[in-house]
């Protein structure tokens, strides 16, 4: 089979665009499967702070680049039928566009940093 010389450029763009689109989450998933790993190994808290650390900081990134709007609109549909609420939607606003993605990945990094701390105090004693 031969590829033609604009299939191969496309090909190579699309794997360039998927890759830096993506690149967080990749490192998050590595992150994943390597505290993974460590938590099969040798299960400790440190490893279990570590996996969760990465699973919510992947959590975060898919939620800000996919969730955060259709999550938005559906609760808002969902709370608010007939008669406007607009406390509620102010409400809905502040925990689904300020507060969540602030503390996602701040909870994320919170955890790995905890696990790091934990790894290098147990190192000291």
């Amino acid at each position: 089979m031969i590829i033609t010389p604009d299939l191969k450029q496309n090909i190579f763009y699309t794997v360039y665009f998927t890759v830096s689109h993506n690149f967080a989450a990749f490192i998050y998933l590595t992150g994943i499967v390597v505290s993974l790993v460590f938590a099969l190994i040798k299960p400790t808290r440190k490893s279990i702070f570590l996996l969760l650390g990465f699973i919510i900081l992947l959590f975060s990134f898919e939620y800000n680049k996919h969730i955060l709007e259709g999550l938005r609109e559906q609760t808002l549909n969902a709370l608010i039928t007939i008669q406007e609420h607009n406390k509620v939607r102010r409400v809905i606003n502040i925990i689904t566009l300020k507060a969540l993605p602030v503390l996602l990945p701040l909870t994320g990094w919170g955890l790995v940093g905890l696990a790091a701390f934990l790894h290098f105090r147990n190192k000291e004693t």
